[in-house]
């Protein structure tokens, strides 16, 4: 394949794991760039791809293709970011509405990682290349709110570890269609590619991951409900997914809700409120708020109106 190098490896030991393996045998990479590498079917045991969990046997023939770094002109820009506590290893930022996490195809300015990389210059981690420097976590463009931001390596790797074992506390509100009657739920319910519309993704029984996803009610309106929800796991478009899939989209998302919005929003009403995790350092307890923003309070003072 072009622009790829390509490592063969022997085995000699058997019931290994084959993540755990290759983090001991290729000092270079770190866990997350092997675990990505085995996601994206770049290794490959016997001439067939393989998940994470695979257990090795004796003389397995496992090659691992790594793509070679593309040369991306990503560039650093001077826009205003709101920074609730920065460190030598983690910067906790307040995503506006409407503001890309990262570059994309065709999507290479006015992000978050160019405002990071104006601000912090090359302290940031470098784990997942050009195109997303420090990036632990995303929230979608239109979700406002908190999220946490890697500035050293090591700090990379405990925050996306915590992330896979659900140690971080991820609290939202958002308002939802229609009436939710009760007070409490629990969505637990697989998420994967849509079957058909590859952009989206979809509760998918057979080819999904797990997504648990809980909801509480804080108030209900005439035809919405004002909910807070809590994250177990952070699959791609978890909530709108998840409260569309129990027939209460979010408000003001066009992809998984109505075509047709009844507020003049710009995107979801879906709000990353709260943020707490154990420092990947020091493991003090920290936890951060955000504000509601000037779109999701006017929304709500409108609900309340009976407008």
């Amino acid at each position: 394949m072009d622009n790829m190098k390509e490592m063969e490896l022997q085995t000699d030991e058997s019931g290994t794991r084959i993540d755990t393996w290759l983090a001991v045998k290729i000092k270079e990479f770190s866990r997350s760039y092997i675990q990505k590498l085995i996601d994206d079917g770049m290794v490959k045991v016997n001439n067939s791809a393989v998940k994470s969990n695979y257990k090795l046997k004796i003389s397995d023939r496992v090659t691992v293709q790594v793509p070679e770094p593309k040369k991306l002109d990503v560039k650093p820009e001077e826009i205003d970011i709101k920074i609730l506590f920065e460190d030598d290893d983690i910067i906790v930022v307040d995503k506006p509405k409407g503001m890309v996490v990262h570059p994309a195809a065709g999507n290479y300015t006015g992000t978050l990682v160019n405002a990071l990389m104006n601000y912090c210059g090359d302290r940031l981690s470098d784990i997942n290349g050009v195109i997303r420097p420090g990036i632990v976590h995303r929230i979608d463009k239109d979700t406002s709110g908190v999220l946490v931001v890697a500035k050293s390596n090591r700090a990379h790797e405990v925050l996306s570890e915590k992330l896979k074992t659900h140690d971080i506390n991820r609290k939202y509100i958002s308002v939802v269609e229609g009436i939710i009657h009760e007070e409490s739920g629990k969505i637990d319910a697989p998420i994967g590619r849509h079957p058909v519309e590859r952009k989206k993704m979809a509760v998918n029984l057979r080819n999904g991951r797990t997504a648990v996803t809980h909801f509480k009610v804080l108030e209900r309106f005439k035809n919405t409900t004002y909910v807070e929800v809590t994250l177990e796991t952070g699959r791609t478009h978890q909530i709108r997914v998840h409260m569309s899939y129990i027939g209460h989209p979010v408000v003001g998302d066009t992809v998984y809700g109505r075509k047709k919005q009844k507020y003049d929003l710009n995107g979801q009403a879906l709000h990353a409120k709260l943020l707490g995790f154990e420092h990947p350092i020091t493991g003090e307890y920290l936890e951060f708020e955000s504000e509601i923003p000037e779109y999701f309070e006017r929304l709500l003072s409108e609900l309340r109106e009976g407008k």
